[in-house]
């Protein structure tokens, strides 16, 4: 026999301490990291949704400057509303004058909007062509549209000025 004694098998209370210690600290520098990312996430979105928007109002515009959207010289180029995009309108260069020009297929919604019951095309701010851009107003037409969403992105700028 053999009276060669065997070290004790587990942790002590301080190994378990430093261990905890540490998932706690790896924990608290994971949290701000994982918010900066859903946050930025959202952000790519509203850029995709404003992009998406913005180039169906510049696709409309071209339409009516190329005669395929009949308009009256006293209003405006732009849409009376970002439905209009969805809806479409009829194409004055077609021949039968049943085919409809469509610009979008959904309205885009704004991913910082905070009320999910808003219909899509309200979580927008809408500004018409006649509104100055430092004080956007909502008109007859719809030339751009910014995010209603308050705070500030990551880039430093109000998510109302992108």
């Amino acid at each position: 026999m053999s009276t060669r004694s065997h070290p004790p098998m587990g942790f002590t209370l301080i190994e378990l301490m430093v261990t905890v210690a540490i998932v706690a600290l790896l924990s608290t520098l994971a949290f701000p990291l994982a918010e900066v990312v859903v946050k930025r996430s959202k952000e790519q979105e509203l850029r995709l949704a404003l992009r998406e928007i913005r180039s169906a109002l510049d696709a409309y515009m071209q339409a009516v400057e190329e005669g395929r959207i009949a308009h009256s010289l006293m209003n405006s180029a732009y849409p009376e509303s970002l439905n209009v995009l969805v809806e479409g309108v009829p194409d004055a260069s077609s021949p039968d004058r049943n085919t409809r020009l469509y610009f979008l297929r959904r309205i885009p919604r704004d991913p910082l909007f905070s009320d999910p019951a808003r219909p899509d095309e309200e979580t927008w701010g809408q500004r018409s062509y006649a509104s100055s851009h430092d004080v956007p107003q909502a008109g007859e037409d719809v030339y751009d549209v910014y995010s209603l969403a308050p705070g500030i992105g990551l880039n430093g700028i109000p998510y109302r000025y992108w």
